[in-house]
């Protein structure tokens, strides 16, 4: 269905090589996952077999690109339209209308299809991705869940025998993110539509997909079974990393890709493991934040209610909850960005909306959703050296921070050409620079790999200390698992639920990680507090 021949891609003022030389094919019928590091050129792969790369990017491009017959250096976007659609990490950003009916016959519109085809199509998908209770809602007001079906069926009304996702579930919660793969996996299997997927959240997709391509690098792309791509690979879900650690050599056939084949697999493994002990830290200093009844309101959407929490030095505390819950709006309001409807607001003492500029930044570092808003100068270079001044710091120290989270990045680079995940890393090491009291991450995980991951967890460990506290919101269970002491659960602008980490995880269907499921009903959550239990180390 889509086959690359010796594509080389160099983008304009980019020294860098994207891909060289590259060569693989995609079978029709089939859902498809692409996999690989951070900035490895996964977005760049989606963009170049829909024709987006090179033809609205530019760049130096050799090779051919066969879509289904068609080569793609002399079919532009529009006219592949029919053919093979394309959803954006952040599909709102594609919406065209008001309301949802209207989005899903937009494009049809745009094609000419008859009104009586147009009808039934629009009956069909919303039956299909269940989308019917929703038809005349507002876009603005759908959830992530809901605003990601929505993105799917408008590309799928127009009938395309190939459909790609850049990161459809980054933005999502545990339980909307199994609804979209589920949806997706229903396309391929009842209509024959062949799905190519990238995503970081391996644990969550690897049940469903039928191949993988592993990005590698600029020359190497690796495409094969899920079984056979993880077998040798460093990026992998955390129950893969949990079996080569606890066997030192595994087949193909015996890596379980589902926690019900690794329960089976480990059998009563959970009852011979030592005791585990997760002691909680005790808190004796005054709070770094405060929250007394605290009310926001959207209208006459109530956004939170009664919010009344303490937050103190030494303290990693999770915001977790379905979409919609109010965990953007909660961090909003203590960063100071919120009106109050009622209620106090206390960082170190001091109400945040009366802090201003540095005196702002010096109490509190908050990175939002979309941290490249953050940035603005024309290079990785220019924005490091912006974030040294406007901190007042030695000369350097940004650029120290970020090359222990993204180690050669290309400091001449604008960072609007960086991927998802290296912006995240710059906004990281500007905000981290200043050395704030209290930081604040909305969904701090979007766009990483593994890897990335790992530093940025490492990198959140340092900033807490005895005199300063984080706060995450997040829907990466497996992050929360690693980092957090504290969890607080938001469910339509209430806490339903706050406690110690452990405690928290395990109790949750919904949020508990990869290794709690597989090793319930004990209450371990990382795969190296199962390692270190029985005296080995992570591979």
């Amino acid at each position: 269905m889509i086959r690359f021949n010796k594509v080389t891609l160099v983008y304009p003022y980019v020294q860098r090589t994207i891909f060289e030389d590259l060569s693989f094919e995609v079978p029709e019928g089939e859902f498809v996952l692409v996999m690989g590091d951070t900035g490895a050129g996964k977005s760049t792969l989606l963009k170049l077999m829909n024709g987006l790369v090179p033809h609205h990017t530019g760049g130096i491009f050799s090779g051919t690109i066969m879509v289904d017959g068609k080569d793609t250096a002399l079919h532009k976007p529009r006219d592949l339209v029919d053919l093979i659609a394309i959803v954006g990490q952040n599909p709102a950003l594609g919406f065209v209308t008001d309301t949802v009916e209207e989005e899903l016959v937009f494009g049809m519109e745009s094609l000419g299809v008859a009104p009586e085809v147009m009808r039934k199509r629009v009956e069909d998908m919303l039956d299909l991705l269940a989308l019917t209770p929703l038809r005349q809602r507002k876009l603005s007001s759908l959830s992530g869940g809901e605003a990601q079906r929505v993105a799917i069926a408008s590309v799928l009304t127009m009938n395309p025998k190939i459909l790609l996702l850049d990161e459809p579930t980054s933005a999502l919660d545990p339980i909307a993110a199994e609804e979209v793969l589920a949806t997706l996996s229903r396309l391929v299997h009842d209509l024959g539509i062949t799905v190519v997927i990238a995503e970081h959240k391996l644990e969550r997709v690897l049940q469903f997909v039928d191949r993988v391509i592993y990005v590698r690098n600029e020359r190497e792309v690796a495409v094969g079974f899920p079984q056979e791509i993880l077998k040798d690979s460093t990026l992998a879900p955390p129950i893969v990393h949990l079996f080569r650690g606890l066997a030192s050599e595994m087949s193909e056939s015996e890596i379980p890709l589902t926690v019900r084949d690794a329960r089976r697999q480990l059998g009563d493994l959970a009852a011979w493991l030592s005791p585990l002990q997760r002691h909680q830290p005790t808190i004796t200093a005054e709070p770094i934040l405060e929250l007394e009844n605290v009310a926001v309101n959207y209208g006459a959407k109530v956004a939170l209610k009664n919010i009344s929490v303490a937050i103190s030095p030494g303290e990693i505390v999770a915001v977790m909850g379905r979409n919609g819950a109010g965990k953007s709006t909660l961090l909003s309001s203590i960063a100071g960005l919120r009106k109050l409807e009622r209620g106090l607001v206390r960082v170190c003492g001091v109400d945040p909306q009366m802090l201003k500029g540095k005196e702002l930044i010096t109490k509190i570092g908050f990175i939002p959703q979309e941290a490249s808003d953050l940035l603005y100068a024309q290079s990785v270079e220019e924005e490091l050296r912006h974030s040294d001044n406007d901190n007042g710091v030695p000369s350097g120290t940004t650029s120290r921070l970020l090359a222990r989270l993204l180690p050669d990045i290309d400091a001449d680079v604008h960072p609007r050409d960086l991927s998802e995940g290296e912006r995240l890393c710059l906004v990281l090491a500007i905000v981290l620079a200043n050395n704030p009291p209290l930081l604040i991450l909305d969904e701090p995980t979007r766009g990483l790999d593994y890897r990335a991951k790992d530093r940025l967890i490492a990198a959140i460990r340092e900033c807490r200390d005895l005199k300063s506290a984080v706060i995450v919101a997040s829907h990466d269970v497996e992050l929360i698992a690693e980092i957090a002491t504290r969890v607080i659960v938001l469910a339509d602008g209430e806490i339903v639920a706050d406690g110690p980490a452990g405690e928290i995880l395990t109790s949750s269907p919904a949020f508990a990680p990869q290794v709690a499921k597989v090793l319930a009903p004990a209450q371990w959550l990382t795969v190296n507090e199962v390692l270190k239990s029985i005296g080995r180390s992570a591979p």
